[in-house]
């Protein structure tokens, strides 16, 4: 079971590590995927900073904690994907939902389980 948790996570973290990625390099593309329209070369800069910088950090972090074992490392992209699920459920109640809102959610939500569950699971460093 542990052996299958840590791949999951070790998954899932390349999984946003090639999201990053894919905004770095083809931050257009990458946007309209997510509903975004870059607004000139600001709105591109932006979309090459703001979003690899979540999704390099998130994923780095599962992938990290799940090679190196260490469940106190998963605790990072727990926050932050945590934080990015909070941040829909409350544009879901604030705006409404739209076709395929839910996707993106279980996307976040299975990061978020992932991550507590392997911070659960795999061991702490002590320091």
């Amino acid at each position: 079971m542990r052996l299958i948790l840590t791949a999951l996570i070790f998954v899932e973290g390349l999984f946003f590590l090639l999201l990053g990625l894919n905004f770095l390099i083809m931050p257009t593309g990458a946007a309209v995927s997510f509903g975004l329209s870059p607004n000139g070369p600001a709105g591109l800069a932006v979309l090459r900073a703001d979003f690899p910088a979540l999704f390099f950090v998130g994923g780095a972090g599962m992938i990290w904690g799940a090679w190196k074992r260490n469940g106190e490392l998963l605790l990072v992209p727990a926050a932050i994907f945590g934080i990015a699920l909070f941040g829909r459920l409350v544009s879901v109640f604030a705006d409404g939902a739209y076709p395929g809102f839910w996707f993106p959610m279980l996307v976040e939500a299975f990061a978020v389980l992932l991550a507590v569950a392997g911070s659960r699971v795999l061991p702490h460093q002590v320091v």
